[in-house]
């Protein structure tokens, strides 16, 4: 029947991809997904209590590097 989708046609598209791609980068690409929606989900909160704070005026650096 035309149209109809179970799931071995869910099977067989799932096996050319993975013939296409490879697994380790389906698996790349699955990781890169994850970061950007969390990044989009970050941003839609405002992501600033992820920010670390600015340090107070008047203090020193000390991670400076030494001369040599």
């Amino acid at each position: 029947m035309m149209g109809s989708t179970s799931w071995v046609h869910w099977a067989i598209l799932l096996v050319v991809v993975i013939l296409i791609f490879g697994t380790k980068k389906l698996g790349n690409m699955g990781s890169d997904i994850g970061k950007a929606v969390k990044g989009f989900k970050d941003g839609v909160k405002g992501g600033e209590e992820d920010k670390p704070a600015a340090p107070a005026p008047g203090t020193i650096d000390v991670d400076t590097k030494e001369k040599k």
